[in-house]
């Protein structure tokens, strides 16, 4: 029996928001000589630290991580130059031998660094139209609009963040057809392992209110101001981050701290929902569970389902 490494593979680590993603993708990486690529949406704008849960450089212990800290938060996100920059980085690693560990919680991100996925047109007068009636109107309204016209990508899509909402609704009327409906199906441009780290709810919302409690001992508030000065309230993407959103209307007088950090916590766990919705529609992932009982566990069973001989 042949006793030589397998040939490396991706690894998409993926989940819900504290479920520990993190921490399982770096132990992965260094098991097998790999390096992360960041799948999370928010992580890719610089100082947008505390608020994310980004690893700090001691927590990634050495190993390397690609995708974190290249965006101002004047950048309007991108999947589709995500996409570019993450199979950049994946094709990289693979032609040096390196196993690519791709780690986040952002669904269409994970999907369109791994899967057949082209990206419709944009038509600016329909966006233009669009984008005027988010001013008018706000983000909710067209958020209902969506979920009458295609339920799946209103799941999917925070309420809140109306650049998405527009660019849904947008894909809908060029196309003639769902937003969803233009997803791809599941078909991988790499040879990918999916592993979905599962935490059953009540220990999964325990952590989101730790989680959030300590952002705000770490000083989420002074991080918020001081990106405030560097153009976060006018980032269409980043202003609507989970946490920089509700200290940005504290900021501005529109709520108490303590409420800003009550309606943190209540969105982070909605939008946990949402993300452990998105990932089950996806055959492919392989579910562990992430549980304080059996997080001894987990490393050695993620191994285990990356080591498993490729059957198709």
């Amino acid at each position: 029996m042949s006793s030589a490494a397998p040939a490396p593979r991706v690894i998409a680590v993926v989940g819900p928001t504290a479920a520990g993603k993190s921490d399982l993708g770096v132990f992965l990486a260094k098991e097998l000589g790999g390096e992360v690529v960041n799948a999370d949406s928010m992580q890719l704008y610089r100082g947008m630290d505390i608020g994310t849960a980004k690893l700090t450089p001691e927590e990634r212990a050495g190993v390397p991580h690609h995708l974190l800290d290249i965006w101002d938060v004047t950048e309007a996100a991108s999947v589709a130059e995500y996409q570019r920059l993450a199979r950049t980085e994946i094709d990289r690693l693979l032609a040096e031998g390196r196993w690519p560990v791709l780690v986040g919680g952002s669904g269409l991100y994970v999907r369109g660094a791994v899967d057949k996925m082209e990206f419709p047109g944009t038509d600016p007068e329909v966006r233009a139209r669009l984008e005027a009636e988010l001013e008018r109107h706000g983000s909710g309204a067209l958020h209902t609009r969506l979920a009458a016209a295609d339920p799946e990508a209103a799941t999917a899509i925070l309420s809140s963040n109306g650049r998405r909402i527009v660019r849904a609704l947008e894909v809908i009327e060029i196309t003639g057809k769902p937003f969803t409906a233009n997803l791809p199906g599941h078909d991988s441009v790499y040879d990918t392992v999916q592993i979905g780290v599962d935490v059953e709810r009540p220990e999964l919302d325990e952590r989101i209110t730790t989680r959030v409690d300590r952002m705000w001992a770490a000083g989420l508030v002074d991080e918020v101001r001081a990106l405030e000065t560097e153009g976060l309230r006018e980032g269409r993407t980043a202003s609507r981050a989970l946490g920089y959103q509700q200290v940005l209307a504290a900021l501005a007088g529109e709520c108490t701290e303590d409420e800003a950090r009550a309606e943190t916590v209540r969105a982070t766990k909605r939008f946990a929902r949402r993300q452990d919705s998105w990932f089950r529609r996806d055959p492919r992932v392989h579910w562990l569970s992430g549980a304080v009982a059996h997080r001894t566990e987990l490393p050695a069973r993620a191994m285990a389902l990356v080591e498993r001989p490729v059957t198709a």
